[in-house]
């Protein structure tokens, strides 16, 4: 009995009834442990070492050095072997995982953003090739950073060989979509269907003229949702997630998990046959490559978000975006008020310990005001007004912003709007540097790292948007690109300048600044225990609607993370924090129980237990 055989024998009887329950085609799961079997055997000398570490250390991505980012290959390095060259560059941050924006073969220029896949088994010619992928997870490896890579497991392109073969007339692949001969279903269905994109691409069908179809369309017209009530749809991708793991992808980035299944009749999210898809892919990772991990997009209210790991004895997702937690982040720097951003993180630290976030504040998408309304309402905010203010105030139209955004996707009849731009120039870099005012760069700078300070301390671990090390700007550029200019996301999804990367080691320059400051807080998350994933880890209160307070505590040591939303001097009062701290940042010594902090300061403070017996 070999390794995966092994580990099927735990998991088989599971997986027989999930599979069975869902799809009721025993010859069809038979295929599907076929394609596991073959998948093992193709599996490499190095990745089976892999696994069997990972299956001795199950939990390796909890460790307090985590630290990842998130970037376009081609962005950053203009291919895959770019990239691999750039890897010193990751080291010197300390970067221990790199997600891949969507690197596999798509259509050109509508492929958005790469997420509209013709190939699930070839990387995109642009970029490189499948050998260049695999030498770059093992030299990644090496270095001691994991890949992560989308899994675009939804839809495909219009132009993916399935589609084209559905458009041809063949059933076979015609039913491995949704589709409908008439408009009837489609129609009622867009009734309880929200539109993703209700401005540049509403609604959820189009008609194919070519098939004489109504074909499922939940994002753009050219990519088409996939039918997952076919056992063929499953298995097939399957087959594809597991090829990708064994070229080396170490993190599966599972996209728009929520929508795998429609149902007439509902909003076709967060439906249960979901999670016994997700539960099913679960199992076949952990029998053939237990070495990899899931991470579920999953962009939906907090009380949607456990569901998606699981349970601790049949998990589903080892990770979740924390997106939520971000946009209640941005909420509170333009607002100063933590309260509902203090709220939000008591939600999310009251999970189970299995649930585990990536916490990030900005990445290849937009903000989307997704607060928690009804507790805004309970603070007397009107939620339709707070999100007209946050997206005014992040694209610098509200009076006295510092922010310099775009806005994304207004919907003229809910009056909802999301907000792009990057770290830097939504804290008022872009605007000081502008305006050469000095005092105005340097207090966008403190926002930033202050930014970057309180997702150190959150659960879970950070990760960083390429750029955001340097303080890279918005690109307007995209503007004057005919493929580019209806999607603002392109105003942070611009090439890496290496020129900028290249000013973090002269002194004063904004790319010294907070490189330098990230990496004070980088190394303090690596070297200090409280920062483990044994901590207890909650919110305190401050006595001060400005200010946030993070506790972390182990059994050797308490760590007080405040952190200053406002641009005025705060002072802040805390119970049961008594005692001498060191504050970690400035290395001196501090009070927790009595402080005063200036605008948009943040403190990192350490109490060893020692001290109090």
């Amino acid at each position: 009995m070999n390794d995966m055989e092994r580990r099927l024998a735990r998991r088989q009887d599971e997986l027989d009834w999930l599979y069975m329950e869902l799809y009721n085609d025993r010859a069809r799961l038979d295929g599907l442990k076929a394609e596991m079997a073959r998948a093992y055997r193709d599996r490499s000398r190095s990745l089976r070492r892999l696994d069997k570490e990972r299956e001795a250390d199950p939990e390796w991505f909890r460790a307090g050095g985590m630290l990842g980012i998130t970037m376009y290959p081609g962005l950053f390095a203009g291919s895959l072997r770019g990239v691999e060259e750039k890897l010193g560059y990751l080291k010197e941050q300390g970067i221990t995982y790199v997600h891949l924006m969507p690197l596999l073969k798509m259509p050109h220029p509508d492929n958005d953003g790469g997420y509209a896949v013709e190939d699930f088994d070839q990387v995109d010619p642009s970029l490189g090739t499948n050998e260049d992928l695999s030498r770059l997870a093992a030299a990644m490896r090496r270095q001691g950073m994991s890949l992560c890579l989308d899994f675009v497991i939804n839809h495909t392109a219009d132009t993916h060989r399935w589609a084209m073969r559905a458009k041809a007339g063949e059933q076979e692949y015609i039913d491995r979509y949704i589709c409908f001969d008439t408009p009837d279903i489609p129609r009622e269905m867009e009734k309880t269907i929200p539109d993703v994109f209700p401005e540049t691409a509403p609604g959820s069908f189009i008609y194919q003229e070519q098939m004489g179809k109504y074909v499922c369309s939940s994002f753009h017209p050219y990519q088409w949702d996939l039918n997952y009530r076919n056992p063929v749809v499953f298995n097939e991708m399957a087959g594809s997630m597991l090829h990708l793991a064994n070229l080396g992808v170490e993190v599966l980035r599972i996209d728009a998990v929520p929508y795998l299944w429609k149902e007439p009749g509902t909003a076709c999210r967060n439906l249960p046959q979901v999670h016994t898809i997700m539960r099913m892919i679960r199992l076949i990772t952990e029998c053939v490559c237990p070495g990899v991990i899931l991470k579920g997009e999953v962009v939906m209210a907090p009380r949607e978000l456990a569901p998606y790991f699981g349970t601790a004895e049949k998990p589903e997702c080892h990770l979740l975006y924390n997106a939520s937690t971000m946009a209640a982040q941005w909420s509170a720097l333009a607002s100063g008020d933590v309260r509902q951003l203090k709220r939000q993180l008591d939600d999310l630290h009251g999970l189970p310990a299995h649930c585990w976030f990536v916490n990030y504040l900005r990445c290849h998408d937009d903000i989307g005001w997704g607060l928690n309304e009804e507790y805004g309402r309970s603070l007397g905010i009107d939620p339709v007004a707070h999100k007209r203010f946050l997206y005014e105030f992040f694209e610098g139209s509200f009076p006295g912003s510092y922010a310099r955004g775009e806005r994304y996707n207004y919907n003229p009849v809910t009056l909802d709007a999301r907000t792009c731009g990057t770290t830097a120039s939504l804290c008022g870099i872009e605007k000081g540097l502008l305006e050469e005012d000095g005092e105005q760069v340097a207090l966008g700078v403190q926002r930033d790292l202050m930014m970057h300070a309180v997702i150190t301390c959150m659960g879970g671990f950070p990760m960083l948007s390429s750029g955001d090390e340097i303080g890279q700007l918005n690109g307007y550029g995209y503007h004057d690109d005919p493929v580019l200019r209806e999607d603002s996301r392109n105003l942070h999804r611009t090439p890496f300048s290496w020129d900028n990367a290249a000013l973090r080691t002269r002194t004063g320059t904004v790319q010294q600044r907070i490189w330098d400051g990230l990496r004070q807080l980088e190394r303090l998350r690596a070297e200090q225990p409280c920062f483990g994933p044994e901590a207890w880890v909650t919110t305190w209160d401050t006595h001060n609607d400005h200010v946030l307070a993070i506790v972390r505590r182990t059994q050797d040591g308490t760590m007080v993370g405040l952190f200053n939303f406002s641009g005025q001097m705060q002072e802040v009062w805390m119970d049961a924090m008594e005692g001498t701290f060191t504050d970690l940042i400035s290395k001196s010594a501090y009070s927790c129980g009595r402080c005063t902090l200036s605008p948009y300061q943040y403190c990192l403070c350490l109490r060893e237990e020692r001290q109090t017996e």
